[in-house]
């Protein structure tokens, strides 16, 4: 099976971090690559550019791909969405010039928008029944509207640094991207496909958690249970020869200073905190 993931870039370390703590770990030299094996035999890496990956999974060059939203919009490609990733979060936004005269979308009547992604903004001004004309550029998106080359812009956006720096305001916001998991339709039901799915879920699942191990006396069991109910409450185990019983729970982060202070107080001790890699829930 083949992951077509982003080559270089802000995707790409994450997106291989990502791998690597779901067990998909590279084989040495991987980088200087145009694919990788992983230790699995049965699973190779793909690199190639984030915009070039929906092309790859929707024509089977790879079975499976990781790469932004707006990427697999703007292709138009027929993919299943497996999984949302948590990074690469991003937004497509409409912009004008501050000092300009739009202040809504409808002000762009007539007009000119400059983008790198005619797909999407061909669509976004089909469905407001705005009638515009869409220039697509290949960089420097944001310098458009100031040397006449178009009224607006649709470019993506993270923090609004670089428009506030080139003086653009918002006018609406056409798309939320974020990094994805996506299939090809016909790989879905590859039992591979959901076991690597299956892996990177894990990880994220196990994000902002820790697992807390500690001895509780047998009578305050219940208080315990009141502290931390867990996921579907704390497992339990007695120790031989000991009126005490192990409890083991999984908690929030932000939660652990707290929750072992209420543990305390209601006998607990031998408290062990300790990071999860990996949470199949």
């Amino acid at each position: 099976m083949r992951i077509a993931v982003p080559n270089k870039g802000r995707l790409h370390d994450p997106t291989v971090d990502l791998l690597e703590r779901a067990g998909l770990t590279l084989v040495d030299g991987a980088d200087r690559k145009l694919y990788a094996d992983t230790v699995d035999p049965d699973v190779t890496v793909l690199f190639a550019r984030s915009g070039d990956i929906p092309e790859y999974v929707a024509d089977g060059a790879a079975d499976l791909g990781i790469t932004g939203y707006d990427q697999v919009k703007e292709s138009a490609v027929d993919l299943v969405e497996l999984l949302e990733l948590g990074y690469g979060v991003c937004r497509l936004v409409l912009a004008t010039p501050e000092a300009g005269d739009i202040e809504r979308v409808a002000d762009l009547v007539g007009g000119t928008v400059a983008t790198e992604f005619p797909t999407i903004t061909t669509a976004y001004f089909e469905e407001q029944d705005i009638d515009v004309d869409v220039v697509e550029v290949s960089g420097a998106t944001e310098l458009t509207p100031h040397v006449d080359i178009a009224d607006g812009i649709v470019d993506i956006t993270s923090t609004g640094t670089t428009l506030r720096m080139n003086r653009l305001g918002v006018v609406d916001e056409v798309l939320a991207s974020s990094v994805r998991l996506f299939a090809n339709p016909d790989a879905t039901d590859d039992p591979k496909v959901e076991q690597v799915a299956t892996a990177l879920e894990s990880v994220l699942a196990a994000e902002g958690k820790r697992y807390l191990m500690m001895n509780v006396p047998e009578q305050r069991l219940t208080e315990v249970r009141e502290v931390i109910p867990g996921m579907g409450g704390p497992t339990v185990m007695d120790i031989a020869g000991s009126d005490q019983v192990a409890v083991h729970a999984v908690v929030e982060e932000d939660r652990v200073f707290e929750t072992i202070a209420d543990l305390k107080t209601v006998g607990a001790s031998d408290i062990l905190v300790t990071e999860i890699e990996r949470l199949v829930e």
